[in-house]
């Protein structure tokens, strides 16, 4: 069932979304070579919960962190722990945030120093991939226009649309209804309609689309073992325009 939210109800969404992309903000810079997940993991709990909101992630099924952060050929889930972050890494932060009953829900793949110009085309256009899934979602379309969107920028580059994950809906809980697929699917094809905050998020591989989970039963890989990118928006649905909520402005 989509629950879809009013006025005042988007209102207390973005509250949690400006939280989230002002955290997303403070953390870029602290993604250097030398930190370790764990440590990134404790700055973003503290960061929430000093600002009154609660890790929306954090026991969420069971999951134990507050952020995801998968690394390199980790597409998402991934969990933070004592590993260090190196040069060359693309590092994947995920988070969501749950304030006072509003969840929010954004995520961002950084490179750390150099990384090369595939690895850099991979997160340009997973990045231009989140703005057309944007674009292309409207009141009155269809959640396929999402898929479309995301294959016109991704397919004349060759890399792989995970097809096994994909968006939904968000706001009154982690993850609702409906399911927003980024590679073209047959299962439902539910209307956008003004109400709805959708949480939209290409996850794209450098090589084969298929991915795998390892035995910690949350880290997603790609089965070719090659990088991943992964970019997140929260976006609401009005009548006459799409507004994303996880802008810091």
């Amino acid at each position: 069932m989509i629950k879809l939210k009013n006025t005042e109800q988007v209102g207390r969404i973005r509250e949690s979304c400006r939280l989230l992309a002002a955290m997303f903000q403070a953390i870029r810079p602290m993604v250097v070579e030398g930190i370790t997940t764990l440590e990134l993991d404790a700055w973003a709990e503290d960061f929430i919960r000093k600002a009154g909101g609660k890790p929306a992630f954090k026991g969420y099924m069971g999951f134990p962190r507050t952020l995801c952060i998968s690394i390199n050929e980790e597409v998402i889930h991934g969990i933070p722990k004592d590993r260090r972050v190196r040069t060359g890494d693309l590092v994947s932060v995920d988070c969501g945030i749950d304030l006072k009953g509003y969840f929010s829900d954004m995520a961002i793949t950084l490179p750390v120093g150099p990384v090369t110009e595939t690895e850099n085309l991979l997160l340009t256009a997973t990045r231009a991939s989140l703005d057309s899934a944007v674009q292309a979602i409207r009141h009155g379309g269809r959640v396929r226009d999402v898929a479309q969107a995301v294959s016109e920028v991704i397919k004349p580059h060759r890399f792989g649309i995970v097809h096994q994950y994909c968006g939904h809906g968000v706001g009154f809980s982690q993850h609702e209804e409906p399911q927003v697929p980024n590679a073209p699917s047959l299962g439902p094809n539910p209307r956008f309609v003004a109400g709805m905050v959708l949480a939209v998020e290409p996850m794209i591989n450098l090589g084969k689309a298929e991915v795998r989970v390892l035995s910690d039963e949350w880290t997603v890989v790609t089965v070719d073992k090659k990088k991943s990118a992964h970019f997140e928006h929260t976006v609401a649905v009005w009548e006459d325009r799409t507004e994303i909520l996880t802008l810091t402005d």
